[in-house]
């Protein structure tokens, strides 16, 4: 009862510009708040906008707002940008359909978002009640004043600023972006006492500033774990994609003291993906951000920890001990390793790529740089799966998006159902047997020449904007001369060490090495690093899996 007078006149507002799921919404918040909240309902953005300006005026607290995404004029995120300016501490949801769970996560960096919701969010009493449970008891224990973000100041064609973007993005630290060269820009980088320094300029939550801070101390300020808290653990895993993330999972939950090392951000390839639609239990698709997110927390909450911006450079055995040694000279030991490290996409090398990277040209950036490809003409170079996302996802608001393949076609590199969707986007074209021949731009792209692989001609584009999307690169020279590697540097392991299957020279144990072995007894290999690997996340998953058990089979018998 004393809650209930406490909150009497603190006020949940909803807004949906469909009157009937407005009051369906409504319906189900006074059923289960309606006797401590006011419950106030809105059918556009400006109204809701109204309501909560006479709230203000009237000194009635509001504790959580919940914005339909898709209204016209003022879609979810703008009026909650605007919401946030009146109550900065209220707690904000949005309400989204499956197509638009992008426009929720770009959300959490625009205002702060807290939760979002898919529609629709029966039962409420699973889908609906606890998050607002949680979401109010939160509100309740604050102080209700504006939740401190971390702010970057750079300069929209910085390369530098664009890395730190990305680095935040991926790492799901909420940030807000702000030019340099616009008056709100300047007028933090004047706070700062930074006006003319290098950028970008990163403004921490707790208002430390940082000039054009690197990844390890960017990860340090902002709150990311970068210390292991012990010196020798049951396992290592060093690689933070799929299958990382899959062996952390596996390796925490059946009791094993695990640590993950992770040089920048955990998801790898697939975590920078728009949207992976054939991933089994997610019919709708799913981000690689919200599927990364979800292995990371179930990861943590199995008690494995979660090193991030930390370099490996070396792995030594020593005895029964396996030393992974770091950039920065400090090492940790286990028992056991597992190289989960990925691929990268291949740079190309074509005249003025290097030099505009960043400023243009970008490698699997399309998430952090779609919102400014706005209206623009906007060119992909790949023919595979991660080019096909990316393409996808950059036409919903880039005026046109051109696929650059230098095959035949894309049915021999890309999955069916996204050629599919790529064959009915109206805004989306192929050039296929083309490449870039040269990358053209005075601080930032701005044409590009592509070649006919077949006749040999050449034409030169307008283009402000290319991401590239080409081969995988294994991330494995730091184990030159430390584990056997193919030709093209993925990690051999398990029957694929020797044609003939017998153990390679110098292997010590009696036994053949297990299946995702390497050449040194209790180094696993799983994913995208290991020789012929399906190169999918689902098998990358499954080998992380797999590389546990195997781990723990090494275990019993050493």
């Amino acid at each position: 009862m004393a809650q209930a007078a406490d909150t009497a006149r603190t006020v949940i507002l909803t807004v949906d510009d469909d009157p009937g799921v407005s009051r369906a919404v409504a319906r189900d918040l006074r059923r289960r708040y309606g006797a401590s909240y006011r419950i106030v309902r809105a059918e556009s953005g400006e109204s809701a906008l109204d309501a909560l300006r006479e709230l203000k005026l009237r000194g009635d607290p509001v504790a959580v707002i919940l914005a339909d995404y898709r209204m016209p004029q003022m879609n979810g995120i703008e009026f909650l940008e605007q919401a946030l300016d009146v109550y900065p501490g209220a707690r904000r949801v949005l309400l989204t359909a499956y197509a638009d769970t992008n426009a929720a996560i770009d959300a959490i960096n625009v205002v702060d978002l807290d939760h979002y919701l898919l529609k629709p969010w029966d039962p409420p009493e699973e889908k609906l009640y606890p998050v607002l449970d949680d979401l109010l008891e939160a509100w309740r224990s604050s102080d209700h004043r504006p939740v401190p973000a971390t702010k970057v100041v750079g300069h929209r064609w910085s390369a530098r600023s664009s890395d730190v973007r990305e680095f935040l993005a991926r790492n799901q630290v909420p940030y807000r972006w702000y030019s340099s060269d616009e008056p709100e820009g300047q007028r933090l980088l004047a706070a700062a006492g930074h006006e003319g320094q290098r950028l970008p300029l990163v403004i921490t939550a707790d208002g430390t500033p940082l000039v054009a801070p690197d990844a390890p101390e960017l990860a340090a300020k902002v709150g990311l774990a970068t210390t292991p808290t012990a010196d020798f653990y049951d396992l290592v895993v060093i690689g933070g994609g799929p299958a990382g993330l899959g062996a952390a999972v596996y390796g925490a939950s059946e009791g094993l003291r695990t640590v993950l090392v992770e040089r920048s951000a955990t998801g790898g390839q697939a975590g920078q993906s728009s949207r992976i639609e054939n991933y089994l239990g997610f019919p709708d698709g799913v981000s690689g951000g919200q599927l990364t997110e979800r292995a990371r927390r179930q990861a943590a909450k199995f008690g494995a920890e979660i090193l991030t911006a930390r370099e490996v450079t070396a792995l030594e055995a020593n005895g029964a001990a396996r030393v992974v040694r770091f950039s920065d000279g400090s090492a940790v030991a286990a028992h056991s390793v597992i190289l989960a490290t990925g691929v990268s996409y291949r740079q190309l090398t074509a005249p003025g790529c290097v030099d505009l990277t960043g400023c243009g040209v970008f490698y699997g950036s399309a998430l952090t740089e779609a919102a400014s490809c706005q209206g623009h003409d906007v060119y992909i170079v790949g023919g595979a799966n991660s080019a096909g996302q990316a393409a996808m996802y950059l036409a919903r608001g880039a005026k046109s998006v051109t696929l650059l393949v230098r095959g035949e076609s894309l049915a021999a590199s890309m999955s069916y159902y996204l050629i599919q969707q790529i064959e009915e986007s109206s805004n989306i074209s192929v050039r296929a047997s083309t490449v870039v021949e040269a990358a053209h731009g005075v601080g930032h792209l701005e044409q590009l020449t592509l070649r006919d692989v077949t006749t040999g001609e050449t034409e030169l584009v307008d283009a402000q904007w290319m991401f590239v999307f080409i081969g995988a690169a294994p991330l494995t020279d730091w184990l030159d001369g430390t584990v056997l590697r193919d030709e093209r540097g993925f990690i051999l392991a398990g029957p694929d060490l020797t044609p003939d299957g017998r153990p390679p020279g110098g292997w010590e144990l009696d036994r053949p090495p297990y299946h995702l072995e390497t050449s040194i007894p209790g180094v696993f290999v799983a994913g995208d690093a290991r020789a012929e690997s399906a190169k999918r996340v689902a098998s990358a998953v499954g080998e992380g899996a797999m590389a546990v058990m195997l781990v723990h089979r090494y275990l019993e018998q050493s």
